[in-house]
């Protein structure tokens, strides 16, 4: 059976790894490497990204982190899936995109979700 790994921010340190999940706490800039070596382990089979750590989703825009390139060529080269887990901020038709764009990548085509 395949693990899961939550990469999340400082503020969310003990969040999950208290439901006895991995958990792995990076800042922005150690994002990318953190994922590389995750996606290197076979054990693992879903990564959930904080979206905070994406590059220019911090409060200054110009912050590094794990870029969108960065993310397509993960979601294309590993067998697992990388979910990105929405930040409390973000609008609710951006959440409802990524979703879609989650089943379409499962299923293999395009669902309209209605809530």
């Amino acid at each position: 059976m395949k693990k899961i790994a939550f990469i999340t921010t400082p503020d969310a340190e003990f969040g999950f790894s208290l439901g006895g999940i991995a958990q792995y706490v990076v800042d922005p800039p150690g994002a990318p490497a953190l994922v590389r070596k995750i996606t290197a382990d076979p054990d693992i089979g879903l990564i959930v990204v904080d979206e905070r750590l994406l590059a220019g989703t911090s409060v200054d825009r110009s912050a590094p982190g794990l870029a969108e390139e960065q993310v397509r060529e993960i979601e294309q080269r590993w067998n697992g899936i990388l979910l990105i887990l929405p930040s409390p901020q973000r609008p609710p038709e951006k959440v409802e995109d990524y979703a879609a764009r989650l089943i379409r990548r499962a299923i293999g085509y395009h669902v309209r979700v209605s809530v």
